[in-house]
């Protein structure tokens, strides 16, 4: 059966249409649903049963709330901190922020009035001259508050422990699907751990079921397939897709041994594909025949949830398997759309509106009750309206089908459907310690706490209409029909467009980035002192008709150059694999950078340069402007780290301002600078008015020692910026700007209150990604020492399975250092630490074999006494820890600022006072708190350093055309030719 490949980015507005088609949904069918979910809410209240503790905290501490917000980092943070002076420092931040006795509602509960009155007592406490006494008990009582907290949403930390206190539901009549905590496997041992979690699960309730106490045939386990391998991505299916359908179908072998469920739970839309294709090869193993248990979640939130239901139902008609469907609205919406803004996706995958989601989830409903002979359904929801719409679709029969609720939520208003024999319902029931219980609770608070989901509308104050209105009306009167407040991904930065990308998770959409053949290109001439001459020459005639291009015909200009650029995306990002040795996703980073740079300095030429100027405040009778315009002939010289974004940020930023250029790429690579140039030709920019230089150092000299040098922009090494410093300092004639971006000795200081998982993940991204070989690269780790050994433990684990080779393969991480020379130095760095008795800690893996490509570097780990021991950047996949203890901290940032380099540095960490604290303490241009230190983003975060990283201003920031540009302040007395006319004439 072929595989599941859905179109991503079909228009939300039309899409709404189709989906109205689909659903049989008339006046009479909405008053029915409308007066049934009325019923089953009146019903819930006079059942009797509580409310869950848990829907009672979120209506006293809602997410929309400082209290709530604080809550939830507690709950994300406190019990995994090793240590009791970081634990009390996570309290203080988080308690005395807040007015914990400032009461929403009235309760008995027992829950909300111990965290009310415990809350603020600590804050009173803490805020107290003997606080320091009280600290111990505060943090043990704060810790069992968080346990108790969990305890909501955990039925055990054990599978017998969940049996055990499942007693009392299934007395309920209901049924359990066990979800056993763990997702995200980051190493081989983690991948294991999760496995045998799972074997030893099956293997309880089996035991349970052969004793008779476990007599419902829906009891099973929910499975994550990124907790059984920790290279579970697209680019990688060919490591990871058989080592998981083995693992998967072991599982589901033991399943079906004892007649157990087995749901596969759903994850990230981008791994929808590979999970399918995995789902299907178990689902189409023969030793599984007959076993009706395997099962799949569906993301209704996804655009295409209706079509993949068709999918499942051709793949049971196929199989012979009644497959199993657990219909969920969705659990990673915010992580879906800040990926699809962030990759510069045509659009979402999903839907933008709850309603439309809503909408999706009836029209999956509709299909998968038409399927019952192929599927057993299982909705899975806490809405009122959505159950009384599922019972009327299904007509007289609720047989065949089941509901589904989260351990701690919607017990009242399932119940009735228990009790009234309206549809069996099954607890999704979390199984774990409560630190793995950390991310799912993250998740859980924050997809029911929110203000649109039903169980917070439950506990507020809004009318029973409103509570149950119609999503189908809602989905179809909206006037726009996505969200107003999320544009798309294109629109994200409003008047600039941002630039393309694609997902080349998606093999369809790697296919179009995908050159018919290597592109061809002849060797380019190094330029000699004649060239450069010459080129000076033809520089300095145009420069007056360039200048006087109005900065509206250089932005159009230069937009044509970016839509150009995006046009020819596939040969740019090629060049940049076969000459920058770049992997896939880097090329087409490279590639979008250079057209945001474009893009924005278009935008900035437009608003800064204009010719009328700035109008400047002055008294009457008088006019004030501020002119900006362009130096002269800019000499641009760029590095071979980023041979398209950098070489054309400093040449779009020179010819937006107004300037002619000058530039020299890296020696390495000529030719995407050619490739660059050749689209400014074609896009307007004159000719003369930009001008490639090809060569080495030496050309580069000769350059920035010309007469008509009007500036240099400089990207590179320190030591290089200092020279060209000093050779236009020692110049006659006019004093011209150094616009200089150099290297940094960069930290990320991590304590012991960060998620280590994804601190690891940070890591391996900021010190290994592109090889290392970014400025911005993370070149020293600092890391608590009650922490040091987990997460270097994590980091040394995810490095082994980390694939260093060739970048033409999609699935290479890390492709090359540049060349000899970079290599090299990398190895006489190595010695060096072993010379000064640095401690190895981890390498990854090089390929076998000769067909290897040259200049190979496998990313390794060594922890040093100091920061003070390094005498500078170390060019590379190299990563240097450091230990510090909790009181240390001042000291680190000490030794950090004391390096003399001011480039990128890190935090990862969960107080706020301190993150503030670190940010404001650093001498750093850019600082990256709780997420990886590369990846600057043009005109999000603007890039540049300070000391020895840099001159400023920051590339792609406001004040960076500013450099480019000669200021000219005219003013004018108008009181000499009649003065102030509209003063005088116009009323008082």
């Amino acid at each position: 059966m072929a595989l599941f490949t859905p179109e991503r980015y079909v228009d939300e507005y039309a899409l709404i249409d189709d989906l109205a088609v689909q659903l049989p949904w008339d006046t009479a069918r909405r008053a029915r649903v409308t007066n049934q979910a009325r019923h089953l809410l009146d019903r819930s209240a006079a059942m009797g049963r509580k409310t869950g503790e848990i829907e009672t905290f979120l209506k006293q501490y809602a997410l929309d709330t400082n209290e709530g917000v604080a809550l939830v980092c507690l709950a994300e943070a406190l019990l995994r901190i090793p240590d009791a002076a970081t634990a009390n420092e996570l309290i203080r931040d988080k308690v005395t922020a807040v007015n914990w006795l400032q009461s929403r509602i009235e309760t008995s509960d027992w829950l909300v009035k111990a965290a009310r009155f415990g809350l603020s007592l600590t804050k009173s406490t803490l805020d107290s001259f003997f606080s320091k006494l009280g600290e111990p008990v505060i943090r043990q009582g704060m810790i069992q508050g968080i346990r108790m907290l969990g305890r909501q949403f955990v039925l055990g930390q054990t599978i017998d422990e969940a049996l055990k206190n499942a007693s009392d539901e299934t007395a309920r009549g209901y049924a359990l699907s066990f979800d056993m905590l763990g997702e995200g496997a980051r190493t081989f041992a983690m991948a294991d751990a999760y496995f045998n979690a799972y074997v030893a699960a099956l293997a309880s309730l089996a035991g349970a079921r052969d004793r008779g106490n476990l007599k419902n045939p829906q009891t099973g386990i929910s499975v994550k397939l990124s907790a059984l391998h920790p290279r579970y991505t697209p680019y990688q299916e060919y490591i990871c897709r058989t080592v998981l359908v083995d693992r998967l179908l072991q599982l589901c072998q033991l399943a079906a041994r004892h007649d157990l469920t087995l749901t596969v739970d759903a994850e990230e839309t981008e791994r929808l594909t590979l999970s399918l294709a995995i789902f299907q090869d178990v689902a189409e193993h023969p030793s599984i025949k007959g076993w009706q248990g395997l099962g799949l979640a569906v993301q209704a939130y996804q655009k295409f949830a209706p079509d993949l239901i068709d999918h499942v139902g051709a793949l049971a008609a196929t199989t012979g398997h009644r497959l199993r469907v657990r219909l969920v609205k969705g659990a990673y919406w915010d992580t879906e759309v800040k990926r699809a803004q962030v990759m510069g996706l045509p659009d979402y995958p999903l839907w933008t509106r709850k309603a439309n989601t809503d909408l999706s989830y009836l029209v999956c409903a509709h299909k998968m009750l038409q399927f019952k002979n192929e599927m057993y359904p299982m909705f899975a929801t806490h809405n009122a309206h959505t159950i009384a719409a599922v019972l009327e679709l299904a007509g007289n029969s609720h047989n065949g089908f089941e509901f589904q609720r989260l351990q701690g939520m919607g017990a009242p208003l399932h119940d009735v459907l228990v009790r009234d024999g309206l549809a069996p319902v099954t607890i999704y029931a979390p199984v774990g310690t409560h630190e793995d219980l950390l991310a799912y609770l993250v998740r859980r608070l924050l997809e029911n706490g929110a203000n649109t989901s039903f169980v917070n509308k439950l506990h507020k104050d809004i009318s029973a209409d409103d509570l149950i209105g119609d999503p189908v009306r809602q989905a179809l009167d909206h006037p726009t029909r996505r969200h107003r407040d999320l544009p798309l991904p294109r629109n994200l930065f409003g008047q600039r467009k941002n630039s393309l990308g694609f997902d080349l998770a998606q093999v369809a959409e790697r296919s179009t980035v995908t050159p018919l053949s290597p592109p061809q290109f002849a060797p380019l001439a190094s330029a000699d002192e004649r060239a450069i001459s010459t080129a000076y020459a033809t520089a300095q005639k145009a420069f007056p008709g360039w200048m006087q291009t109005s900065a509206e015909i250089r932005a159009t200009a230069l937009e044509k150059f970016a839509d150009l650029m995006e046009q020819d995306a596939p040969r740019l990002m090629q060049l940049c694999r076969i000459e920058g040795f770049k992997t896939w996703n880097d090329a087409l980073a490279e590639v979008r950078e250079a057209v945001d740079f474009a893009r924005y300095y278009a935008a900035q030429a437009r608003a800064q340069f204009h010719s009328e100027g700035i109008v400047l405040p002055g008294p009457t009778g008088e006019d004030n402007r501020l002119v900006l315009t362009g130096r002269g002939v800019f000499v641009c010289i760029s590095p071979w780290n980023f041979p398209l974004a950098i070489f054309v940020g400093q040449v779009t930023a020179a010819l937006a301002a107004g300037n002619c250029v000058l530039a020299k790429p890296a020696e390495q690579t000529p030719q995407i600078a050619k490739a660059a140039v050749d689209l400014l030709y074609a896009a307007g920019i004159p000719r003369d008015a930009v001008q490639l230089i090809v060569g080495d150092g030496r050309v580069g000299a000769m350059l920035t020692t010309h007469p008509e040098c009007a500036g240099v922009a400089f990207t590179g090494s320190t030591e290089v910026a200092r020279l060209i410093n000093r050779t236009l300092a020692a110049k006659d004639g006019p004093i011209v700007p150094l616009i200089a971006e150099t290297g940094g000795q960069n930290a990320m200081i991590v304590d012991s209150t960060a998620l280590l998982e994804q601190t690891c993940d940070d890591v391996m991204v900021s010190a290994f990604g592109s090889a290392g070989q970014r400025c911005s690269a993370l070149r020293v780790l600092y890391v608590q020492n009650d922490i040091a050994d987990k997460l270097l433990g994590l980091i040394a684990g995810a490095m082994a399975h980390l694939r260093v080779g060739d970048p033409q393969d999609i699935a290479t991480d890390i492709g090359p250092v540049i060349d000899d020379d970079a290599y090299d130095k990398l190895l006489a760095h190595e010695q060096f630490l072993k010379g000064i008795g640095a401690k190895f800690l981890a390498r990854a893996p090089l390929p076998e074999g000769a067909a290897a490509p040259r200049y190979l570097f496998a990313p390794v780990v060594y922890e040093i006494a100091s920061l003070r021991q390094l005498s500078g950047e170390v060019f590379g996949p190299v990563l240097h820890v450091v230990r510090y203890a909790s009181g240390d901290l001042s000291r680190v940032v000490d030794d950090i600022n004391a390096s003399g380099y001011g480039l990128t540095f890190g935090v990862q960490t969960r107080i706020d006072a301190r993150m503030d604290e670190l940010a404001a303490r650093i001498h750093a241009g850019n600082v990256y708190i709780n997420r990886t230190m590369i990846g600057a983003v043009v005109g999000v975060q603007p890039f540049g350093g300070q000391g020895l990283s840099g001159t400023g201003p920051k590339a792609g920031g406001p004040h960076y055309l500013l450099r480019f540009a000669h200021e000219k302040t005219i003013t004018r007395n108008t009181a000499a030719s009649g003065g102030n006319i509209k003063l005088v004439a116009g009323s008082d």
